[in-house]
């Protein structure tokens, strides 16, 4: 659930929840393999979710389950840090 906390601006999740980043890099197997190596024990779908226009860029969708929000951005920011990822959201 997603609830946003008025007297901060801050959303406010109650865990464990479903959380979605969009990782976006050049190739989609690369990216696989990323989700692959810092998902590892946490269940999580990946999916194909775009190509851009010039087929340079592949952008996955990753729906993981989260358990407390320490793991949540610890999850990002270890995508983020990766060299073949460009983008995640």
């Amino acid at each position: 659930m997603f609830i946003i906390n008025r007297s901060n601006r801050r959303a406010v999740l109650d865990y464990p929840c479903t959380w979605v980043y969009k990782v976006i890099g050049l190739s989609e197997g690369k990216l696989r393999e990323v989700v692959t190596q810092t998902i590892q024990d946490y269940p999580c779908r990946v999916t194909l979710s775009n190509v851009s226009a010039t087929g340079k860029y592949r952008c996955l969708n990753v729906e993981v389950l989260v358990p407390n929000e320490a793991v949540r951005i610890a999850l990002y920011e270890t995508l983020r840090s990766h060299p073949a990822v460009r983008i995640v959201l």
